[in-house]
């Protein structure tokens, strides 16, 4: 009599190190899987290409010969509906995109943890179970190959690569959220470096930097004589930047009146220059982020609750610094190549005592403020390591004190900075002075603008020229 009892779920393991292969072989035998091994990226797509198919690949990143996301396309050019889950010791920004946009089910961190493994399986069988009855998938693949920019190899961070490359391959509007300093600009600039729009251009915009009653003209341009000073025609950002992708970096001070003419653009596609009487229809993806509660705001009348349903299609949420310090040494090191790279310091390490002293740190100012920091104590450290001596006294050094996140703004503090940027960056020295000066100081504030052109003895309207 024929054996009619369900086969088991077959798993199929492709990794070069014989150790990982038996250990993780072990942990799903031991749950009754049906487990077959490939020693190569090579040996793994042969065996999945002469079939059968397996329900599930375990695919190790970086292998000798063909890597994980070279087997993982031929993987599933070979057979679109196989579920693939990408193993990596590495974290990085880029395995986590570049695994999403090439169809990966998932990807999980050596080493592993067996309960982990045993849950996801069970996540992407199911899965299997259910594209079965549904048709055939087909990921959009984009070969271009750069550096994100954004570190971080944290279970929050995961997340966010994993929605950066899953919203690559459509126009949809996304919101990002987080405090200042989060890195809410990478994200919008990774998603239109792996979009279809990459080729066009990518324009970002403050709307906090910009007063009221010249954001309109910035965004959707005017014609010659409809004010004072418009003494020309001028495309805005919005034509400037039609068949790419704008954003909307601090949505939430966008003033009632500009925020009904970005709805039209969502909803229509056009736009009409100050002015003008012209309709005009742009093509252009919004990307928006916020460190504001809009939910809030949209209770107290101050942001319009249709253009907050329609900029808030997909949600992206930047954890702050706080919520991964597990990240620092990454963000730190990549920091410190940087500085290498780009001749702006000589300093390549960190001593483990100071490494200790920013990984206990709270950050209140997130990654901007880790990034001033590091840039600021390589320029002083003495050897090639940055010891404690040369961190701000808040953090546990000895180095000139630093208010919230920046180097307090006395005249020896700007000094020491104006001198720091001496040969650095490529814009003029007085206004790169002036614009760090003013972000520090909104930073001290904690966001006021008011406080912060107090402090600094200016009009609020000057303080938004100088972010700008």
């Amino acid at each position: 009599m024929p054996d009619t009892s369900p086969r088991p779920p077959t798993i199929l393991l492709i990794d070069d190190d014989a150790e990982v292969r038996y250990s993780l072989s072990r942990v799903l035998t031991s749950r009754g899987y049906a487990v077959a091994e490939a020693a190569s990226g090579e040996l793994g797509v042969a065996a999945i290409r002469k079939g059968p198919a397996p329900d599930l690949v375990f695919l190790d990143v970086r292998m000798t010969g063909m890597g994980g996301i070279e087997a993982l396309q031929h993987i599933r050019s070979a057979q679109p509906k196989q579920l693939v889950v990408l193993m990596t010791a590495f974290g990085t920004a880029q395995t986590a995109i570049e695994a999403m946009k090439y169809g990966a089910f998932d990807y999980i961190m050596k080493p592993f943890d067996p309960a982990k493994v045993l849950a996801l399986v069970e996540k992407a069988l199911q899965t299997h179970a259910d594209l079965r009855a549904v048709g055939d998938y087909k990921p959009t693949i984009n070969a271009d190959d750069y550096r994100e920019g954004i570190v971080g190899s944290a279970p929050v961070m995961q997340e966010v690569f994993k929605i950066i490359g899953q919203v690559t391959a459509s126009d949809v509007t996304v919101m990002i959220t987080g405090e200042s300093g989060t890195g809410k600009e990478l994200v919008a600039r990774s998603i239109w470096k792996h979009s279809h729009r990459a080729a066009k251009p990518f324009i970002a915009v403050n709307c906090a930097a910009i007063p009221d009653n010249l954001i309109e003209s910035e965004l959707f341009g005017h014609e010659k004589g409809s004010f004072t000073g418009a003494t020309g025609q001028r495309l805005g950002k919005f034509e400037l930047c039609d068949g790419g992708t704008i954003f909307l970096d601090e949505i939430g001070d966008m003033a009632l009146a500009t925020q009904t003419k970005i709805l039209r653009v969502l909803q229509q596609g056009e736009i009409q220059r100050v002015g003008g009487t012209e309709t005009i229809k742009v093509d252009v993806r919004i990307i928006a982020a916020t460190n504001k509660d809009l939910e809030a705001m949209v209770k107290a009348k101050s942001f319009r609750e249709d253009l907050y349903y329609r900029l808030n299609v997909v949600r992206i949420k930047m954890p702050p610094l706080r919520e991964r310090a597990g990240d620092i040494p990454q963000i730190v090191d990549f920091c410190l190549q940087n500085l290498v790279k780009q001749r702006k310091a000589r300093v390549s390490k960190v001593s483990p005592e100071a490494m200790a002293l920013l990984t206990r740190h709270a950050w209140p100012g997130n990654v901007r403020e880790l990034e001033n920091t590091i840039y600021r104590s390589a320029v002083i450290a003495q050897g090639d390591a940055i010891l404690v001596k040369d961190l701000p006294a808040e953090l546990g050094g000895t180095a000139a004190p630093a208010g919230n996140g920046a180097p307090a703004l006395t005249v020896a503090a700007a000094l020491d900075f104006v001198f720091a940027e001496l040969s650095a960056g490529d814009a003029p020295l007085l206004a790169r002075v002036e614009r760090e000066l003013a972000q520090r100081a909104l930073d001290a504030a904690q966001g006021d603008e008011a406080a912060a052109a107090q402090k600094l003895g200016v009009a609020k309207a000057a303080l938004k020229k100088l972010l700008a």
